[in-house]
């Protein structure tokens, strides 16, 4: 309860609108709102199921019109909880971190909204404009470089406006003009100076939307002037006619967005209601119609949709068939030999995974309600059980699927995406124990300066900076593997797939693969073992030159936990890239039990380490437990 409330009176609440007046009839106002989400992920949801699965619509139009349906979901899931919260619960309050995180998603979902349909009018012009070279311009390959610089923009440009806010103190009503938060109306109940924000705010909307809809209207005059070229009518409408549902969804967007950012900046005499309406027409409008104006526009997409409502069985079953001859299906391991007894060795599994999830829960817990925990130290230990629990719920459907489903099969696009997560986190816990090295060595050799050095926005800083590092460095393997045909046996080694192995199965050439693995390797996990053993010569460097040796064994004694961090993360790592790369006559079960400690005893053993060795955090985690 002491932390709930220390929580509480150090945060501001915001209060969110509904209809004003109109609180009496909210239940029954819900029942349009509650359709229209349902239509909107329905519809959108379908439409993304279709293009995926039916290969005659992988073609660069439908592939950003998937786009466009992914942002739309992601504005549906964004806005659904606050306004169905306040017209089923009247649940009218958020909290500052809440109100943030929404807004955050809010507009970088409408930023990236804005530049898909601008990539779709590139597309329209490029058919109409170009047709002989459209297939060799519009490749998959640039479709998706394009999709990703799009999503990274947008990211880029709407990361610091959380942290803008952030910064001000709110002493004002607090009461928000619409059912979810925006930037623009959240920073007016700040008691600060706003201009940077204003500025800010102005700034990216011109870049991202305003660029956009310049570059559209370009794009539209173009195609225009080649339309008006055409000497046979017919065709001139034909033309035309495939631009339709494009322009529909250019109004459906930009016509709500520039109305209510116009009433946010100049509209102080507006009616309220009138902005209220507007805001709720900028969130639900596109998503719900963007999905039925594509359908009825297009024939091949409206056919599709028909035959999935009248014959849905049949289609999906055509579907999966289809998918499942196009794809390779891996084969995942348990303990080979032991089948039989699976189910009870998934009895010790379970109990790690337990432990490891609750223990880091706990840790992430009492860090965070703790204000005298909020320290440097303490923080990169919140960072580091962040990533092992990223670790354990990767892990988790794989491994304990064997073990009690014999569940050994896992699409290509699966095994892919479990990598891509494994080693991004694997590559951000070697950061965070450098990290915490780096908290160690200034500690100790620079006292005096350790409060300074390790400020709170450079902490921020420095962990964001190695999340994006993991995450980059990673990215292009999920890509790399992509490219192969995979002809083999396919039977993995481990019950999760790592990059290294999954290369391996592979029918081509994978030097590429093997280089730009060990590169990785090299650059993120090398290097940071390099520099944290550095920091350890430096601290004993420090400590060697005290003259009292109870000092010197009470400076060591604060490293003891993060050298058992390190040591139960790189040995285990280091044995299996060492196998897998020049262990070929290594035994299979040695293998497979090395693979089992490299991912499952770090999160396990850490927050036990940590919990043992930490005086203080051990003394809140048993206040929690007992109280």
């Amino acid at each position: 309860m002491s932390a709930v409330n220390d929580t509480k009176f150090n945060s501001a609440v915001f209060l969110l609108t509904g209809i004003p007046g109109q609180e009496d009839v909210h239940l029954w106002v819900s029942v349009p709102f509650c359709l229209i989400y349902v239509i909107s992920i329905v519809g959108n949801s379908v439409i993304l199921f279709i293009i995926k699965t039916d290969r005659t619509l992988h073609e660069p139009m439908y592939i950003f019109l998937s786009m466009l349906v992914i942002t739309d979901l992601g504005l549906s899931v964004s806005t659904m909880p606050t306004i169905l919260g306040i017209l089923l619960f009247n649940s009218r309050e958020i909290s500052l971190n809440a109100c943030f995180t929404q807004l955050f998603f809010i507009d970088s979902l409408s930023y990236i909204e804005s530049s898909v349909l601008f990539l779709m009018a590139f597309d329209r012009f490029i058919a109409i404009s170009n047709p002989l070279r459209y297939a060799s311009i519009l490749t998959p390959p640039r479709i998706a470089k394009m999709g990703l610089v799009v999503v990274l923009r947008s990211v880029v440009l709407i990361f610091p406006l959380p942290f803008l806010l952030k910064r001000f103190r709110y002493c004002r009503a607090n009461v928000l003009s619409h059912s979810y938060c925006l930037h623009q109306e959240v920073m007016k109940m700040a008691c600060s100076d706003i201009t940077v924000n204003i500025i800010y705010g102005l700034s990216i909307k011109l870049l991202a939307v305003g660029l956009d809809s310049l570059l559209i209207f370009v794009s539209y005059v173009m195609i225009l002037k080649t339309v008006l070229s055409v000497a046979s009518h017919a065709e001139c409408l034909r033309a035309l006619n495939t631009c339709v549902s494009h322009l529909c969804a250019i109004v459906l967007f930009y016509l709500p967005h520039i109305g209510l950012t116009v009433i946010h900046r100049f509209g102080n005499r507006s009616s309220h209601l009138l902005q209220i309406f507007l805001g709720y027409i900028y969130v639900l409008v596109p998503p719900l119609m963007n999905p039925i104006v594509y359908s009825m526009k297009s024939k091949h997409l409206s056919a599709r949709i028909i035959r999935v409502f009248l014959n849905p069985a049949q289609y999906i079953m055509s579907a999966v068939n289809d998918t499942k001859y196009n794809s390779a299906v891996f084969l995942l391991t348990g303990l080979s030999g032991q089948e039989d007894v699976h189910p009870w060795i998934s009895v010790p599994f379970c109990s790690m995974y337990l432990i490891s999830i609750v223990g880091n829960s706990v840790i992430l817990f009492v860090i965070k309600t703790d204000p005298s925990l909020h320290e440097p130290m303490y923080i990169f230990l919140s960072m580091l059980a962040i990533s092992d629990l990223g670790i354990s719920i990767v892990t988790i459907p794989t491994t304990l699927g064997i073990f009690w489903f014999n569940s050994r099969e896992i699409s290509l696009d699966a095994c892919l995406a479990q990598l891509f997560f494994i080693h991004s986190l694997q590559c951000i816990e070697s950061s965070m124990l450098l990290l915490m090295a780096f908290d160690r060595f200034v500690a100790i050799c620079d006292p005096l300066r350790y409060v300074s050095i390790l400020t709170l926005p450079r902490i921020a800083k420095m962990g964001l900076m190695f999340v994006l590092r993991g995450v980059a460095i990673i990215f292009p393997l999920p890509f790399l593997l992509k490219r192969f045909r995979y002809c083999r046996a396919n039977v993995l080694s481990h019950s999760y797939c790592l990059h290294q192995d999954v290369m391996k199965m592979a029918c081509s050439d994978i030097s590429i693969n093997s280089i730009y693995g060990l590169f990785t390797t090299l650059l993120t996990v090398g290097l940071d073992s390099l520099v944290i053993f550095f920091s350890y010569v430096m601290i004993l460097k420090t400590v060697l030159s005290v003259a009292s040796t109870a000092e010197c064994l009470r400076a060591l004694n604060t490293c003891v936990s993060h050298l058992c961090a390190v040591l139960l993360f790189y040995t285990p790592m280091i044995g299996l890239s060492v196998i897998h790369r020049f262990g070929k006559g290594s035994s299979p079960l040695l293998q497979i039990l090395l693979g089992y400690i490299y991912l499952l005893v770090p999160p396990l053993m850490n927050p036990i380490v940590y919990s043992v060795k930490s005086k203080h955090l051990r003394a809140r985690i048993i206040r929690l437990f007992i109280k």
